[in-house]
């Protein structure tokens, strides 16, 4: 058995900065509007485009990986339900919350979105809801994965410690299952995976960062499906909005100024207290609300500056693909640490997945090594990440301009409040993610 809990989002050893941090941000920051002075000045390509559906249909699952894959997942809520209820000694803990929920997403970002050709999802709701017995509301959107995505991000960061349990992760997998199940038989597979279903419509969001299309509209290669809008509706915007607000929500959890004010609140919202879980969800509800407020605010400027035609809904539409590499970039920066530490419990769980003893290869006395990767790479690592996904991100939101604009020139004044967004977001993110891993040099 694992002596002890590896926490999750656990660091290590806090890495002694050789300059003061303001020195990397402002670095950063200028880099990124290096970037932007050079891309002002090359021509944007400005034919029409023909729109495409955001969310495309979901393809048919093929027979054996769906398959093969519900098998596997009611394997682990066996694990989940009749193992060891130790977290770090049961495998479906570290198969759910790691593998599938930040893992399977980064992988999906880089490759492309393959989740619908090995879903257990699909084939559950293509095997229940062959037809559908009721027309699937046009106001519903994609509302029910915004709040399905927002009830798993608050599983994950407000109730982590009881929604990490083994039975609880077990039960919460075979809930989603027959909520699934039942919403296909109601509305049809097709409609509901391509608008309800969370895990769908997220996969299809991050696949379009991917080098492969898996047949989804756009051009072939890293960032392809991000060249064309998202749909210009509230629901829409705020799915993809909340990809980023999670990732922020869990940073800001992680600092030392939040520990600071946690423990100046009120002995009814400290920590293990009903009311700190509301207060939690409540902070991550406000912080969704001040994306979406500075985000639509550079849009209107956007908007104004640029004299773009359409809806304000519309340039947000079209600039937020460009945000999509800034959560990717923030997703892999902030749990590269936890996936390097977190993920060597799959060593030893391989071989006792139930915690009963077993020893299938050998490796069930495995202890993960919390310094597997130092400090000081994570740190610089998480620099040129960051640096880079801005850098796309302004790339991107370079051509969405330059076509979206009645005129050249308009397209470029039309970036410099966006550009004022993407510097100030680059400083702020670094400075976050630097909060538990680093401190100010001391030597002299």
């Amino acid at each position: 058995m694992i002596h002890g809990l590896v926490w999750l989002h656990a660091f290590g050893t806090r890495y002694d900065l050789p300059a003061p941090l303001y020195l990397y941000l402002l670095g950063a920051g200028a880099v990124v509007f290096a970037t932007f002075l050079f891309v002002l000045s090359r021509p944007v390509l400005r034919q029409a485009r023909t729109p495409a559906e955001d969310l495309p249909p979901v393809p048919p699952t093929p027979a054996w990986p769906g398959w093969l894959m519900a098998a596997i997942g009611a394997l682990l809520a066996y694990a989940g339900l009749f193992g060891t209820q130790s977290v770090p000694d049961s495998i479906l803990p570290t198969a759910f919350w790691l593998v599938f929920w930040i893992g399977v997403p980064i992988s999906i970002a880089m490759v492309g979105d393959y989740w619908p050709y090995v879903s257990p999802l699909n084939v559950i709701a293509r095997t229940i809801g062959g037809r559908a017995r009721r027309p699937y509301p046009r106001t519903l959107g994609v509302w029910p994965a915004v709040i399905l995505f927002f009830l798993f991000a608050c599983g994950e960061l407000v109730f982590n410690a009881m929604a990490t349990l083994p039975a609880a992760t077990a039960l919460i997998m075979i809930a989603y299952a027959v909520f699934t199940a039942s919403m296909s038989w109601i509305y049809g597979a097709e409609s509901w995976l391509r608008r309800g279903e969370v895990f769908c419509v997220l996969f299809a969001t991050w696949g379009r960062l991917g080098w492969f299309r898996f047949g989804s509209p756009g051009r072939p290669g890293f960032f392809g499906g991000l060249e064309r809008p998202f749909t210009p509706t509230v629901d829409r915007l705020t799915f993809v909005l909340l990809l980023l607000v999670s990732v922020s929500f869990d940073g800001l959890l992680a600092t030392p100024a939040w520990k600071s004010f946690r423990a100046e609140l009120p002995g009814t919202l400290q920590p293990g207290q009903p009311g700190y879980a509301v207060f939690l969800i409540l902070v991550f509800i406000l912080l969704t609300g001040v994306i979406w407020a500075l985000f639509g605010g550079f849009a209107l400027a956007v908007k104004a500056v640029g004299r773009l035609d359409g809806s304000v809904l519309g340039v947000m539409a079209g600039l937020v693909p460009s945000v999509v590499p800034i959560a990717f970039g923030y997703l892999v920066a902030h749990n590269l640490d936890y996936l390097a530490i977190n993920g060597q419990l799959l060593i030893h769980q391989a071989s006792d997945p139930m915690g009963t003893g077993l020893n299938i290869f050998g490796a069930a006395g495995y202890e993960p090594n919390r310094n597997l990767v130092p400090t000081a790479f994570i740190w610089y690592f998480q620099i040129l990440l960051i640096i880079g996904v801005h850098v796309a991100a302004v790339v991107l939101a370079h051509g969405y301009l330059g076509r979206a604009a009645r005129s050249a020139e308009q397209g470029k004044r039309a970036e410099w409040p966006w550009i004022a967004a993407m510097v100030g977001y680059t400083m702020s993110s670094l400075w976050l993610l630097a909060q538990p891993i680093v401190q100010e040099g001391t030597k002299g």
